[in-house]
């Protein structure tokens, strides 16, 4: 089986509908060092999002802005775009967090500078990260972050989380893992 065929981002089957290479590229990586690059930022961003919001509902909100992102890049690039790795989910986790503590900011009536310091922090930190060699899917780590400052907006906006019951995270958890199951079912049938 040819796995990078099969779950690959890949702008040309996007616009024919196959939604679930937004989710299954998440999982793909070329070599180690983009794996082991994706896994340190992932669990350093993702963990300091588990703690703000539940493990469940963190990697559930971090799997859903990314593979959001990721939808997006399909349909924006042209159709000999190809793309795989988890990058995206992390500026997705970075932009939840950026999101949530810049909403949170503004509640606060603090001056701007403390508002809008995650703005900025976020911003430079996707400019430092995120950019690179012309093998670097740029668009989709910049749609990563801001559909995770939005998600993360939002939820600040709405309370989230509201519970951090064991029940509702695991539920949140298992919601996104069985996203991925059911992304990786499609994509070999197809």
């Amino acid at each position: 089986m040819d796995w990078l065929s099969a779950g690959s981002l890949d702008a040309r089957a996007g616009g024919a509908g196959e939604w679930w290479r937004a989710v299954t590229a998440l999982t793909l990586h070329l070599d180690q060092a983009h794996l082991l690059g994706n896994l340190l930022f992932g669990v350093a961003i993702g963990g300091l999002a588990g703690r703000a919001f539940g493990p469940g509902i963190a990697w559930a909100s971090i799997l859903a802005a990314a593979s959001t992102a990721n939808y997006a890049d399909m349909l924006i690039s042209p159709p000999s775009h190809r793309a795989v790795g988890a990058s995206t989910a992390v500026f997705a986790a970075l932009g939840l967090l950026v999101g949530f503590a810049w909403r949170h900011g503004l509640t606060l009536r603090d001056r701007f500078k403390y508002a809008y310091a995650p703005v900025f922090g976020g911003v430079a930190l996707l400019a430092l990260l995120g950019a690179g060699d012309q093998h670097v899917d740029v668009l989709a780590h910049a749609l990563g972050f801001i559909a995770g400052v939005a998600t993360g907006w939002l939820y600040s906006r709405l309370g989230v989380p509201r519970s951090r019951a064991r029940g509702v995270q695991n539920a949140a958890g298992a919601a996104a893992f069985a996203l991925v199951v059911l992304a990786w079912a499609l994509a070999l049938r197809h």
